[in-house]
């Protein structure tokens, strides 16, 4: 038993809807991202292919960099894994905040079960997952039931506040690599909102079907929501709404 996921593109997000001080992040971040691309295009290379650079063997379900990257400052934390080969992508990274970066007065989602989590200064929240291609590009974003990543598991509209908050400002394992994920979240920030919106959604319809079972436990529940991403096209169509 798996969630019906809708991979589709974005279109459904209205843009001309969007402030523009909003369109003009987003147009930023587009530039950034494809600066972070260009530069490491020049090298041959790829932001997959960084973070597994002297790692060794690639092994699913290992973390890539080893020890995770993570911010001091931000309180922003990613790596990269694989283990979903049936859908076409090469792997995928996951994108957390950890608690030291939480926006004022956030509570994680209410539950009662028996499960345990990190709680207090242990606390963390998984963001969405960025989908890889074997050339090293994104395909989609998507969001993840409770004990895919271990976190402690807060409501979307407690994670939207979170997202302005990730952050890789330095160079491990790679400057650009660091670059073109922190953009990546900016310049998809309305399809990063409506995944969380659908995450939660996927959840309670979950739970109204199966009454009997802890919802974020359940291991017939894993992607709760996804879709499918373009760089070149995202940004083509703010720079329009700009221009």
């Amino acid at each position: 038993m798996l969630a019906k996921i809708d991979k589709s593109p974005g279109d459904a997000i209205d843009f001309r809807a969007l402030p523009r001080a909003r369109l003009k992040r987003m147009s930023k971040a587009a530039d950034d991202v494809l600066e972070a691309l260009r530069v490491m295009g020049k090298a041959g290379t790829n932001p997959v292919a960084q973070v597994l650079k002297h790692q060794g063997e690639f092994l699913e379900s290992d973390h890539y960099p080893k020890g995770d990257v993570c911010d001091d400052d931000s309180a922003a934390q990613y790596y990269y894994h694989a283990h979903r080969a049936e859908t076409g992508e090469h792997g995928h990274f996951h994108t957390f905040l950890r608690v030291k970066g939480f926006p004022p007065v956030i509570e994680p989602a209410p539950y009662s079960g028996t499960a345990e989590r990190p709680i207090g200064e242990d606390s963390i929240s998984h963001l969405v997952a960025v989908s890889m291609d074997r050339a090293g590009l994104p395909i989609s974003l998507f969001t993840t039931n409770r004990w895919v990543t271990g976190e402690t598991f807060y409501l979307a509209s407690d994670v939207i506040r979170m997202l302005d908050k990730f952050d890789i400002d330095h160079t491990h394992p790679c400057l650009a690599t660091n670059r073109w994920i922190s953009g990546l979240l900016r310049l998809f920030r309305p399809q990063v909102e409506k995944l969380l919106l659908q995450r939660d959604e996927t959840i309670r319809d979950w739970q109204r079907r199966y009454p009997d079972r802890d919802v974020y436990e359940d291991r017939d529940l894993e992607i709760t929501s996804e879709i499918g991403i373009d760089i070149d096209a995202q940004a083509a169509r703010v720079d329009a709404l700009l221009a």
